[in-house]
């Protein structure tokens, strides 16, 4: 075998064959140097060989059969500065049981595989799989520069039992998540501040929920930004609280005619009108529903109107349609329309400063989709370093996740 196929096919640079061997389905190829040995620490040539040590080296295989690199590597006693140190390796990193063209190989073969199946092809443990992509996404996002940022979303997602969290921060112009905090909260994002900080990062904009926490957080660190309410949490809350004031009505209901109309409102009443189905009479359904409970409907129509604070011309007509649905609801005689107007009241500045820089935390809703995702296919994380990796990776993952 001619050392350019060496090179050609498995990258080894400066070695030639020396004999070849198959053994349990596998081939072993046993290779030498074919340059001069130097210290691997100050680059002298002035070296006394100290020994030698067979290693084997796993690279990319030839078929289905594994391919194996056999080499003794040489020890070496460096005249110039002193020291016993292994010879220099061009093809494999210090301490790693394969080449580097394994590693490249293992690398694009997850983009269509998940790592069970990967090294299921490959023959070798799941462990080791993992291991090259780990490493692979600890170079290329052990820093990601903060300096470009301009506009962000900040949201928390559960990972778990236990009341376990992770805080995501998401680059709105590029979709990439810039930020895994460990937790919920304003502590799980003080060590991105202090990174902002140092990056001398101009933001823009933020948006988040109407958290306390995360309130607080923006004031004190970005007070120059706008912060911006996500629409789509509130318009959440609020169908939270008329699903809670639907089976309030239930429990109350006068005559089994209105339980039963009742029972089965929930999801018409969440539903957008636009997306009832006309195939199973849902629009039929829910003005049944609404023709027999006037505090239903009332809260209904609120909930339709609620959406219209976000679809005007500009912000002053915003905050005029804001005060006249508030209006409305604290004069329905409904108290949870009336608790839910105080809190937009409350709200009011976050909510109209969409206005000013028209954010929304959708997009990082679709990465919380995402990791939920890969967390169902993996039966969950044991390693927490590898699961926040790949969060960062998943903007641009378009492939199988996980094991």
């Amino acid at each position: 075998m001619s050392r350019s196929l060496l090179y050609h096919a498995w990258s080894l640079q400066g070695y030639h064959l020396v004999s070849k061997r198959f053994q349990g389905g596998a081939i072993y190829l046993r290779i030498q140097p074919v340059k001069l040995f130097r210290c691997s620490g100050c680059g002298s040539n002035k070296v006394i060989r100290a020994g030698q040590v067979l290693r084997n080296f796993r690279t990319v295989p030839i078929g289905h059969k594994p391919v194996w690199i056999e080499l003794p590597v040489q020890r070496l006693y460096c005249r110039a500065c002193g020291r016993t140190r292994q010879a220099e390796l061009t093809f494999a990193e210090p301490r790693r049981s394969y080449t580097r063209q394994f590693e490249r190989f293992v690398l694009e073969l997850s983009q269509y595989t998940t790592i069970q199946d990967a090294a299921r092809h490959l023959g070798v443990g799941w462990d080791l799989i993992k291991e090259i992509q780990k490493q692979n996404l600890q170079r290329r996002y052990a820093q990601i520069p903060l300096r470009h940022l301009r506009h962000l979303a900040i949201d928390e997602i559960s990972i778990g039992h236990g009341h376990r969290y992770l805080t995501i921060v998401l680059d709105l112009d590029s979709g990439a998540v810039v930020f895994v905090g460990e937790g919920r909260g304003t502590t799980a994002l003080e060590p991105f501040w202090k990174r902002l900080r140092k990056a001398r990062a101009q933001i823009a904009a933020v948006a988040t929920d109407r958290s306390p926490a995360y309130t607080a957080a923006v004031h004190t660190h970005l007070p120059d930004a706008i912060h911006v309410f996500d629409r789509f949490h509130v318009v959440k809350l609020f169908n939270e609280k008329l699903s809670q004031f639907r089976q309030e009505l239930q429990r109350e209901a006068e005559g089994p005619l209105q339980k039963k109309v009742l029972k089965g409102t929930r999801w018409l009443l969440l539903k957008n009108p636009e997306n009832l189905d006309a195939q199973r009479h849902e629009h039929q359904r829910l003005e049944e529903a609404l023709a027999l409970n006037k505090p239903l409907a009332t809260a209904y129509y609120l909930k339709e109107d609620l959406r219209q604070i976000w679809e005007q011309k500009d912000k002053s007509t915003a905050a005029r349609f804001l005060k006249d649905w508030m209006a409305r609801a604290r004069s329905s005689g409904i108290r949870m329309l009336q608790r839910f107007a105080n809190t937009l009241g409350f709200h009011r500045s976050g909510i109209l400063a969409y206005y000013d820089c028209r954010l929304t935390t959708a997009a990082l809703e679709g990465t919380n989709n995402k990791m939920r995702t890969m967390q169902r296919r993996a039966y969950g994380f044991r390693d927490q370093e590898f699961f926040k990796l790949k969060i960062y990776a998943i903007h641009k993952t378009t492939y199988a996740l996980v094991g």
